[in-house]
């Protein structure tokens, strides 16, 4: 079976109007003259006053062609239900006076979305908005493909937000996995592209897309957050301990290495103990003098 062919957009020449709306004028003068030069003639006769009586109607229906198409703006005209193509250059401009005409912006728009409630890849419930920003590229395709092209951006948008929110975790430590609130220009590319797909379809070029609002669910909020600070804390401990097991090992190497002083398995394991605290610890250590030893 043969499927139709998407209405692609193809640019009409539409020659100025001043031209057109002065030759109409003076036509329609000219023929209220020989009216009135008809009707005030002693012997009149119809047939000389009907020609003229239904001529001022007919170029009165011919300024109905007349066309103003504002700067980036397009007029999508049709004949009896047929595309026949788009006016876009700007000023008064004369068509056929039989087009039907629909006036599209071509303008750079942006639309927010509703902050919407979605579940996370993790299955957390968050709340998110974005802002789109885009434009009419195709207006035929924005006419004839969908049936509101304004409400197909919203309700696309919306829909690639929560398809986009399932895809990744609200937040994550591990610097390798992306996450909402970690990675937003990998996200915004991501969402650009998903609605930029969405949007083909009616004429509509994305210009850019990001996130605007990015938030725990009101009934998670307060217990995430301690989860956040306590992941927060667990990963600042390891990187701690980390560097403090590095800084030991160093001091170790340093005092073999220049023979400062030779140290047993016992001794090593109390110097590693008590740097550690010295290093891991929150607060500063109190210094203790030892006058003896540790064997004592």
């Amino acid at each position: 079976m043969n499927q139709e062919r998407p209405t692609q957009e193809r640019l009409t020449h539409a020659p100025s109007g001043l031209g057109a709306l002065a030759v109409l004028l003076a036509a329609a003068l000219f023929c209220l003259w020989r009216f009135v030069a008809a009707a005030s003639a002693e012997t009149q006769n119809p047939a000389d006053i009907l020609p003229w009586v239904f001529a001022i109607p007919v170029l009165v229906f011919c300024l109905r062609g007349l066309l103003v198409v504002q700067p980036n703006h397009g007029a999508v005209c049709q004949l009896f239900g047929r595309y026949v193509g788009t006016v876009r250059a700007s000023g008064l401009r004369w068509v056929n006076p039989f087009y039907s005409r629909k006036h599209l912006s071509l303008r750079v728009r942006n639309f927010e979305t509703n902050k919407l409630k979605v579940n996370d890849l993790d299955g957390n419930p968050i709340e998110i908005g974005a802002i789109v920003v885009w434009k009419v590229i195709d207006t035929a395709s924005a006419v004839f493909q969908v049936d509101d092209y304004e409400n197909y951006v919203k309700v696309q948008s919306e829909s690639a937000v929560r398809n986009l929110a399932t895809a990744y975790s609200y937040d994550s430590h591990d610097e390798t996995k992306m996450s909402l609130r970690s990675h937003t220009g990998e996200v915004a590319e991501h969402l650009k592209q998903e609605v930029s797909e969405r949007l083909a379809v009616a004429g509509v070029e994305v210009v850019e897309a990001r996130l605007s609002h990015l938030a725990y669910a009101p009934e998670i909020a307060a217990a995430m957050l301690q989860r956040q600070q306590a992941s927060a804390i667990v990963a600042a401990r390891t990187k701690i301990v980390e560097g403090a097991v590095g800084m030991v090992e160093m001091a170790l190497d340093q005092l073999s290495a220049k023979q400062v002083v030779h140290l047993d398995e016992e001794r090593k394991a109390a110097m590693v103990s008590n740097l550690l605290v010295v290093l891991c610890g929150e607060r500063a250590a109190q210094p203790v003098v030892n006058t003896g030893t540790i064997y004592q």
